[in-house]
């Protein structure tokens, strides 16, 4: 399972910087997106995948059952995923902004208009 998980690690990895390569500033979103999804998964899968059990603690005992991922990585990797939502939807809103100031969504034309407001 572990050498499934890291080879589609490393295939999303290189879609993102396929995608950040691209002129287009709506696939260069995109790929930070992805590499943003791409950090959750390796913080995800680097606290063990665990054996598929719940993560009650049963009432006598103190710790997690043995085999059990680390729930500490569970909760920042659910954080990251609102954190990198909000800022998805900013950038969605400054895309669209851009996308209704500009005729061209590359990243040329955004350079050249920022040469024409200085």
């Amino acid at each position: 399972m572990e050498l499934f998980v890291a080879i589609t690690i490393g295939w999303l990895m290189t879609c993102a910087v396929w995608l950040l390569l691209s002129r287009s500033l709506f696939r260069v979103l995109a790929g930070l997106a992805l590499i943003a999804q791409v950090a959750n998964i390796i913080v995800f899968s680097s606290a063990g995948l665990g054996d598929g059990g719940h993560a009650v603690i049963p009432g006598k005992e103190n710790r997690l059952a043995e085999g059990h991922p680390d729930p500490l990585a569970q909760a920042l990797v659910l954080t990251a995923i609102v954190i990198s939502f909000g800022t998805l939807a900013f950038s969605l809103v400054l895309l669209k902004r851009n996308r209704l100031s500009s005729v061209d969504d590359t990243t040329q034309a955004l350079a050249q208009t920022e040469d024409v407001h200085r």
